[in-house]
């Protein structure tokens, strides 16, 4: 799909649902899964953290395209038991956990209780054995150290994540003598938003090792091993993507040699993955309201902003602010190469509700819409929606040539909004996604 059909849709969208929106293309999606399993082949398992995007109708559309999900809350369990995803196929990390999430989880059948404290383990083992069951746990492992080039690096300071491997062979005699848990394996998280095709690479080397040294130590025979990826997207000019030839090049070799052991024949190693899969596949799509200048600067002022993309603002982790990737739709006002220097902010009354900080686009007027790129991941859930009481943005999903209004209730909780008049044709022919929701 070119630039130029992916923009049509994106106005289709605007026009039908109305603006600001967030709009997810699943072909993207696709193309992503394809290029990791192409690389990678059998060798490694794919999970999806929920957290990333938590929409219904997405973790419906991706039961079957990945093997795993990966979930922090009892709130996303039960969206993920909503779209169908069979909670053996479940792992629950986050080092936070409520007793009654646990309880929950482990009533559900969650396939694996990521354990990230010996509370959790102690709960959790009473919880099982008081329901006959044995749980299967993964124990979350906080590295010593890691190599540097992560842009959250998680390994060797204090942290809420996991155990720290200073006393974890101590925590895994603990955990293996509790009779409600079964330790089924290891999950370490890296880090964050990583380009560096080598730097991922030795961190995967790295991870096996210590997969290795704890399961020989202690004689696990693991079922699921999760390497916690960090594979990062190029959100900013000058970003470049990560090299997965690369990566796969240098790790594959490894994890042929690491299946020789025998403990690990069987064993599912499995990589976590956010926003790798779906940031690029979503667009934030916003319109102009008004335009002026002010001391010399030309100011775009959109019906979307900090409310609706927190992370577009330079607020969800950055030090430094830069401004995402973003172009207009269409060009109405001269040539695409006539480009003017414009700040892009959002309806709010702060001044730190800002898009784009000088970002180059043609010269925009009012009705005109931007798209923000990257902004299928961590966009609309990890905002302050509430504030200042603007309405909640429309989600919309492109499923082959069909638009799918999939915008989901925060009143009465998570839930898809697909009736029937929401499906835009945009061939002839009919789409199972569209005609499932005239059933």
């Amino acid at each position: 799909m070119t630039r130029s059909d992916e923009d049509e849709l994106l106005k289709r969208a605007a026009d039908r649902f109305g603006t600001p929106c967030f709009v997810y293309f699943t072909q993207r999606i696709e193309q992503r899964i394809s290029l990791l399993r192409t690389n990678f082949g059998p060798d490694l398992g794919l999970s999806y953290a929920v957290k990333a995007n938590p929409n219904p109708a997405l973790l419906e559309w991706l039961s079957g395209e990945v093997d795993h999900l990966d979930i922090s809350s009892a709130g996303e369990l039960r969206l993920a038991q909503e779209a169908g995803w069979d909670p053996a196929l479940l792992s629950f990390t986050g080092p936070g956990k409520r007793e009654a999430e646990i309880r929950e989880a482990i009533r559900a059948g969650v396939g694996h209780l990521v354990i990230e404290s010996l509370r959790e383990a102690r709960i959790a083992d009473r919880i099982a054995r008081q329901a006959a069951r044995v749980q299967p746990v993964l124990m979350r492992i906080s590295p010593e150290s890691l190599p540097k080039g992560f842009g959250d690096q998680m390994a060797g300071k204090p942290t809420p994540f996991g155990i720290d491997m200073e006393v974890a062979h101590d925590a895994i005699s603990i955990i293996q003598s509790l009779t409600g848990l079964s330790l089924a394996g290891f999950h370490i998280y890296a880090g964050t938003q990583c380009l560096k095709a080598d730097v991922i690479a030795e961190t995967y080397r790295h991870l096996l090792d210590i997969f290795a040294r704890l399961c020989s130590a202690h004689d696990v025979k693991p079922a699921m091993l999760v390497m916690g990826s960090g594979l990062g997207v190029p959100y900013h000019q000058g970003e470049t993507p990560v090299d997965l030839r690369f990566v796969s090049r240098m790790l594959n070799g490894e994890l042929s040699t690491f299946r020789k052991e025998p403990r690990f024949t069987n064993a599912k190693i499995v990589l976590e993955l956010g926003r790798y899969l779906v940031s690029q596949a979503g667009y934030f799509v916003t319109r102009v309201v008004s335009t002026k200048t002010s001391r010399g600067r030309r100011i775009a002022i959109c019906d979307g902003g900090m409310n609706n993309h927190l992370p577009a603002s330079g607020h969800f982790g950055m030090v430094m602010r830069r401004s995402y990737r973003m172009h207009s739709i269409g060009v109405r006002n001269g040539s695409a190469d006539e480009t003017e220097a414009v700040d892009v902010v959002g309806p709010l009354c702060t001044s730190i509700d800002r898009l784009a900080s000088g970002v180059e686009l043609p010269r925009l007027e009012e009705g005109d819409l931007i798209a923000v790129h990257n902004s299928g991941a961590y966009g609309l859930t990890a905002s302050p929606v509430h504030f200042i009481s603007h309405p909640m943005p429309e989600e919309v999903m492109v499923v082959a040539d069909t638009l799918l209004r999939i915008t989901r209730s925060f009143a009465s909780g998570p839930a898809r909004a697909c009736d029937s008049e929401d499906a835009v044709r945009l061939v002839d022919g009919t789409h199972p996604a569209a005609a499932n929701q005239n059933a």
